[in-house]
């Protein structure tokens, strides 16, 4: 079953049964993160809930989350392109032309049942956009090789500007 929501005060309610699973999810190989990481992930959800375009997917198995996903709208004036060589036109956001998902997460007793693909098609169900933008750790051969599936191509890799950041591998579609 899935929930979607687009409210930022029902998104803020939800966030107590989203961070356990974000926990759970990202502390596995290859990503191992910590402590520093969920806080990281807290603090961002907090702001990307209010963000114009926000949609939030919840899929549940009876009263159990087993995944979510969650993007915005790309503003203009953001740096999601930044260090990737792109040309001007193609970086060019109006916050209309461009949906970023941010996080999708599935369950470790859910995966390879088709729900990654199922939240991928559910968050995008919201406002038209011209295209579809993420950024993948490129050692998550199990994500890379589904968003590749799904027609995302390769932009380049960069490094985030936080502490200890790793490379994302930022694609589009």
């Amino acid at each position: 079953m899935f929930e979607t929501i687009t409210n930022p005060d029902a998104a803020a309610r939800v966030l107590d049964e989203i961070a356990p699973l974000y926990e759970q999810v990202f502390a596995e190989p290859p990503y191992f993160e910590g402590p520093r990481d969920l806080a990281g992930f807290l603090e961002g959800y907090e702001a990307f809930r209010t963000m114009p375009g926000f949609r939030l997917v919840l899929a549940r198995s009876g009263a159990s989350l087993v995944g979510f996903a969650f993007g915005v709208l790309l503003q203009s004036g953001s740096h999601w392109w930044d260090g990737l060589g792109l040309d001007e036109d193609f970086t060019r956001d109006d916050g209309h032309r461009t949906f970023v998902i941010r996080e999708l997460a599935v369950a470790p007793g859910q995966r390879r049942q088709g729900l990654g693909r199922q939240l991928h098609t559910a968050v995008l169900g919201g406002p038209r956009v011209e295209r579809v933008t993420l950024a993948v750790r490129p050692e998550a051969e199990a994500a890379m090789k589904m968003y590749e599936a799904l027609g995302y191509r390769e932009l380049g890799d960069k490094t985030p500007a936080w502490e200890g950041a790793p490379v994302y591998r930022y694609m589009v579609r």
